[in-house]
């Protein structure tokens, strides 16, 4: 027996849930998902979410209301009678009337250990933070950001090698298992629920363009953590002084060194840069409008032997 699913969810991380519930056979009754964004260096092109592609490819009907404010836009949402919403990265807080629009609630799935970081970033903010795990929650959603009771819990570990974007595909994945179990389980009445704790509440607040400068003049573990966290997008990034002008180069990854020196010098023709402890080696870098490329092949286009300085 399967159930009557309403999904929503916009970024490609949403993707995955959404076909894998699919494949289990339930009945997706209509795909909410954000209106296409203007896109285009002007600007001026419409461009759907990826949850929008993968919704027509999969023949599902879509709708894109820009909220739930309209009482027409709440009781279309009733009218589907769904047994249940699935929301994952929607990118929009839920009015009440959606939360209980549906036989069984809605439920998230949420990427982080919860109740630590409830909100718009917690793939960025748990690697900026140095936490040594995090993982999938699928919760019963209510009233709150975040705050609702929590069903099932898949662990993901984090190292020094982790970055933004492999820890989001790592999630995706876990996120489309976990939710396909939960609903498995909610079909047969078996889904437990515990209430999140009241400690250790901690928010990820979306990432501001005034955070993603690198700063030598922190730790190198601080820095290596910084530059994961915000990699690929919106990517740590540096200037330094090429061909008589500044130009601003984005590091995707590097790597832990025990070199010293002061903060911000380049100490080898290999693009380990000095922090207040150690330093870390550069190990992948965009210059602006380039190509991602490994440190050899940057180094050929833009060479920052030893002495140079960056900030």
């Amino acid at each position: 027996m399967a159930l009557r699913i309403v999904f929503m969810g916009t970024p490609a991380f949403s993707v995955a849930t959404l076909k894998a519930l699919a494949e289990a056979g339930h009945e997706i009754v209509a795909v909410y998902t954000q209106p296409p964004r203007p896109a285009g260096r002007r600007g001026l092109d419409l461009t759907p979410s990826p949850v929008h592609h993968a919704a027509e490819a999969l023949g599902l009907p879509v709708r894109t209301p820009l909220n739930f404010k309209a009482d027409e836009d709440r009781e279309a949402f009733r009218a589907l009678d769904a047994d249940v919403a699935v929301v994952v990265a929607y990118g929009l807080l839920l009015p009440e009337a959606i939360l209980t629009g549906t036989r069984l609630g809605a439920y998230n799935g949420h990427a982080s250990l919860l109740p630590r970081w409830r909100g718009a970033a917690p793939i960025q903010r748990a690697i900026m933070a140095g936490d040594r795990e995090t993982g999938m929650m699928v919760m019963k959603m209510e009233k709150g950001l975040d705050t609702g009771p929590v069903a099932l819990t898949e662990r993901v570990p984090i190292d020094e090698a982790t970055t933004a974007g492999t820890l989001h595909d790592l999630l995706m994945e876990a996120g489309a298992r976990l939710m396909v179990q939960a609903m498995a389980r909610l079909e047969t009445g078996d889904l437990p629920l515990t209430p999140q704790s009241e400690e250790g509440v901690l928010y990820a607040a979306k990432i501001a363009k005034d955070e993603t400068r690198i700063s030598f003049a922190k730790p190198a573990r601080e820095v290596l953590r910084h530059i994961h966290g915000l990699s690929p997008a919106p990517g740590a990034w540096f200037e330094v002084e090429a061909g008589g002008k500044r130009e601003r180069v984005k590091v995707l990854a590097c790597a832990l060194e025990t070199a010293g020196g002061e903060t911000g010098t380049a100490l080898f023709d290999d693009l380990t840069i000095a922090c207040l402890e150690g330093s870390v080696r550069l190990t992948r870098l965009q210059r602006a409008g380039g190509k991602v490329l490994e440190a050899e092949e940057f180094r050929r286009g833009l060479p920052i032997p030893a002495g140079t300085q960056v900030a």
